[in-house]
């Protein structure tokens, strides 16, 4: 059985290493640019299940948090990359009026889905933060909330996948190649390339490939800009989630802060608002920042759909690994078992 998968981000390539344990070997992966260097490698990589859930989704979103820890592991032993995976916790402060009662809504949920979490006061969110701001009043804290890095984690992937299946970088894709009704392949700039079934993981860029059902939701760019502060030696410990804003200590010093939402289409610019925008939210919320060197910005583009697509599609033959938005990283290995069994069981 032979699959092409479309982009060679943390999609294609989870979609591509999930399909290769199942024992599949003819897969190749097509990549317009660099395997892994697109917007996956440019998230902050929050493993951030509690925090970002939405109602009903809050067991999947903690299964696929759950599974990084021996995923992780698996990928440090097959090649050697440490993905940085932490479970270093997670702390949602309440920094508006009404933040506090939203915030104990969601914590007694979680609760009562037998989960991590609780309320607590500023002293004891200083307690489990001690860089934390004196003025935040209360906090949710996840214990349990995680962070990979993410151009870590895109380098072993892509080296996994490279080892059992065929990667192919610098190709476009000009359309879905279909007969009768069917994805048999895709049709490429020096030569078509047939297939059983082909998977669509091509991100922000999924729904510029011709040839896609007109009833999918459209994959639309947003861009998300980012400042990585170096602090040394290192302070923050936890990830800390406040007003928009949001600050992700690696442990080593280096701390990224993000990230604004943005309908710019395929504009990358870092921009000045930006910028100042992201590190007034950090420095509210992690006033010791204000003291950090920065040392690297940059931006990438998150493809928010009005749902997440995944699995099978309207045309038979071409499957759905893309639209994660916000939780792209989070939701990767997930999604890649979920898609490589329903092509598998087709």
């Amino acid at each position: 059985m032979r699959i092409v998968v479309i982009g060679a981000g943390v999609m294609g390539c989870s979609v591509a290493h999930a399909l290769s344990e199942r024992g599949a070997r003819e897969v190749i992966v097509l990549e317009r640019a660099v395997p892994g260097a697109e917007a996956s490698s440019a998230a902050a990589g929050i493993l951030g299940a509690q925090i970002e859930s939405a109602p009903g989704e809050t067991e999947l979103f903690r299964r696929a948090r759950d599974g990084y820890r021996a995923w992780a592991e698996s990928l440090r032993r097959e090649t050697g990359i440490d993905v940085g995976y932490r479970q270093c916790g997670a702390l949602q402060v309440a920094v508006r009026d009404g933040d506090a009662e939203a915030l104990v809504a969601r914590v007694e949920e979680q609760q009562r889905l037998g989960l991590a979490a609780e309320i607590v006061d500023g002293a004891k969110a200083r307690t489990i933060e001690p860089a934390l701001a004196d003025r935040i009043a209360c906090a949710a804290h996840f214990p349990e909330e995680a962070q990979v890095d993410p151009p870590a984690l895109l380098r072993a992937l892509v080296a996994a996948v490279a080892r059992r299946v065929t990667m192919r970088s610098g190709v476009t894709v000009r359309g879905l190649a279909i007969e009768k009704d069917r994805c048999v392949g895709v049709l490429l700039e020096d030569g078509d390339v047939r297939a059983d079934a082909v998977v669509l993981a091509a991100g922000s860029w999924s729904s510029l490939v011709p040839g896609l059902p007109a009833s999918l939701p459209e994959v639309k760019p947003v861009r998300g800009q980012m400042v990585q502060l170096d602090e040394r030696p290192p302070r923050v410990r936890t990830i800390v989630f406040g007003d928009h804003g949001y600050v992700v200590p690696r442990g080593d010093g280096r701390v990224l802060c993000g990230s604004t939402m943005e309908h710019a289409g395929f504009r990358r610019e870092v921009t000045a608002s930006g910028v100042a925008t992201i590190l007034n939210k950090a420095l509210a919320l992690v006033p010791s920042l204000g003291e950090a060197q920065l040392t690297s910005t940059w931006s990438s583009f998150r493809p928010h759909a009005s749902a997440r697509l995944e699995g099978p599609s309207p045309l038979p033959g071409l499957f759905l690994a893309t639209g994660h938005h916000r939780n792209g990283i989070l939701l990767a290995r997930e999604t890649g078992e979920r898609v490589a069994e329903a092509l598998l069981h087709s």
